[in-house]
């Protein structure tokens, strides 16, 4: 009997410990401390190779590589940025980022947008076997078609032009807009269209008067990751595109070198400036539209 009472006690002894350490306001600070360093752990781990990137970028370069390592510029200097603008295929490529993501951009937002709106609003026979055909397209990983898209691209003789890389993107981003929209539009009241052709409405008018101003915030996020995704892709612009004034950033940035008395080297300083010269627009799209892009992420799951 004693045994099986302290066995009981024992448990309950420390469930009040636990409850006065709660109450205690030390106590509360005491139990968060691993959390807060948890916390702390995975955001430095995180964001360390930024801050490395962005660290390095104002760095000189002679002090890029020196011993013991210095986790803040002494001498903090511009010339990286300067040398990574001056040079014209790295202005080309930024022009020519911006022409095919903001191409592929607008393409799946208007394709998928007609698309997601048959899908979503209308029933037909193969509507389920169109919408995981799709999604079975973005299954598979981009090496696994590339042969194939390269006899595609050639025999249109697209190859070597920034057409080829908008016709390749949107292979993938087509379908993923595609899904997420009709999810958007399945989620949608039928009240409101049933409203809009009581009063004489078109199903054209329907579209772009009612329903797609109600799914605006899956057109933004929908768009930003396209546009994302067509910024950053490296290994189609690798494969479909040779001149240099041609070149899209990712290609631009490995295409750095600077002359030296036995040859060429490696501008680590001007590569990590055009990195951040690159990513800052990425991130000011994020923070000018991330109320959007959070409506869309949760509003895309509230019905599919």
């Amino acid at each position: 009997m004693t045994s099986a009472a302290e066995t009981v006690r024992g448990p309950a002894r420390t469930a009040s410990r636990a409850r006065r350490l709660r109450k205690n306001p030390y106590g509360r600070f005491l139990v968060r401390i691993p959390f807060w360093i948890l916390i702390a752990a995975i955001f430095i781990y995180a964001l360390f190779p930024f801050y490395w990137v962005v660290r390095s970028s104002f760095t000189p370069e002679v002090n890029l590589f020196q011993t013991p390592v210095k986790y803040i510029p002494t001498h903090p200097t511009l010339e990286n940025y300067r040398g990574a603008l001056s040079a014209s295929f790295f202005q080309d490529a930024l022009l020519n980022s911006a022409i095919v993501a903001g191409s592929v951009t607008i393409l799946s937002l208007v394709i998928g947008s007609f698309a997601a709106y048959a899908l979503g609003r209308f029933k037909f026979h193969g509507r389920s076997f169109v919408m995981y055909l799709m999604l079975s397209m973005t299954i598979f990983p981009q090496i696994a078609i590339l042969g194939a898209l390269y006899t595609t691209i050639s025999k249109f003789h697209l190859y070597d032009t920034l057409g080829a890389l908008i016709f390749t993107y949107l292979i993938f981003t087509l379908p993923f807009t595609v899904w997420v929209l009709t999810s958007f539009m399945r989620a949608l009241p039928g009240d409101l269209e049933e409203a809009a052709y009581v009063d004489g409405a078109t199903p054209l008018q329907v579209f772009y008067k009612v329903l797609l101003p109600l799914i605006a915030p899956g057109l933004v996020t929908t768009g930003l990751l396209a546009f994302i995704s067509a910024w950053n892709e490296y290994l189609y612009a690798l494969s479909f595109i040779q001149s240099p004034n041609k070149y899209t950033v990712p290609l631009a940035i490995t295409s750095f070198v600077s002359p030296t008395g036995s040859g060429f080297a490696v501008p680590w300083g001007q590569i990590m400036a055009a990195t951040v010269i690159v990513t800052l627009p990425l991130l000011i799209m994020v923070l000018v539209l991330q109320k959007r892009i959070i409506a869309g992420l949760t509003a895309g799951a509230v019905k599919g």
